[in-house]
């Protein structure tokens, strides 16, 4: 069965796709933990981490450490959070969000953004920072 992600990655559904390239996209979380929460996802359809290949791993986590110094630089946050949790959705997908503290990590907090405009500005920063980063090759323009 097509996961919600795979419907996300083939423009079925929308998304603030803020990196994309042949093997993995990232986009910002409707429901953000924090300002620039963003989803590292493998196109394949691999439901859990410990079932993806080494090479598919090692590509999203560099893509999850290009996002988090953009989410770092973007939001001057002094560390960008890291998480694999995978009971949202059976498709693997990496949570990188800047942080201020532990707090920043608490999934009861996270909240769906009603402000559209909001997802829309957050995207347009964390795609500037990605590409004043050196990572033009893979940041998409505005969806």
């Amino acid at each position: 069965m097509t996961t919600v992600f795979s419907r996300i990655i083939d423009g079925e559904l929308p998304a603030r796709f803020v990196w994309q390239d042949s093997q993995a996209t990232a986009f910002l979380s409707i429901a953000p933990l924090t300002p620039g929460h963003t989803l590292v996802v493998p196109r394949r359809e691999v439901d859990q981490w410990t079932q993806a290949d080494g090479e598919l791993l090692a590509h999203c986590m560099k893509v999850a450490q290009a996002v988090g110094q953009g989410v770092q630089r973007a939001w001057r946050a002094p560390r960008a959070g890291l998480l694999i949790a995978g009971f949202e959705v059976p498709h693997l997908h990496i949570h990188v969000a800047p942080m201020w503290g532990m707090g920043d990590l608490n999934f009861a907090d996270a909240k769906p953004e009603e402000d559209m405009s909001a997802l829309d500005e957050a995207a347009d920063k964390l795609r500037t920072a990605l590409r004043d980063l050196g990572f033009e090759h893979a940041v998409p323009p505005r969806s």
